[in-house]
């Protein structure tokens, strides 16, 4: 049963929070490409990479999500918050494909807080 972006979306962020990227990654086709600063990572071992360190470097974030839906397409802004770190300009925006993620591009500055 093919799910809307909204589902999917609102499924990813739950298990973004639970933190199992095995299930994350099920949210992305087989092909899904992920593009990042760094460079572009492909299926589902390039999300598993990406979200994987995002998720290490923010553990336990607290985080505010502002999501507009155009169709097919997700425009997310978001920024998070750590005892350690804060993440700020973040944007990402997600292409669906039959239901799952086909393709994303993400920006956000990560810094240290002051302690």
């Amino acid at each position: 049963m093919t799910r809307t972006p909204q589902e999917v979306f609102a499924d990813h962020g739950i298990r973004l929070g639970a933190g199992d990227l095995d299930l994350i990654a099920g949210n992305y086709t087989e092909d899904a490409v992920l593009i990042t600063p760094e460079g572009a990572y492909h299926g589902h071992d390039g999300v598993r990479h990406v979200i994987g360190r995002l998720l290490a470097d923010l553990p336990d974030a607290a985080w505010q999500l502002t999501p507009q839906f155009a169709g097919e397409v997700l425009f997310l802004r978001w920024c998070a918050t750590t005892a350690a770190h804060r993440v700020t300009d973040g944007t990402d925006t997600f292409v669906f494909r039959d239901g799952l993620i086909s393709a994303q591009t993400v920006r956000y500055t990560l810094t240290h807080r002051d302690a």
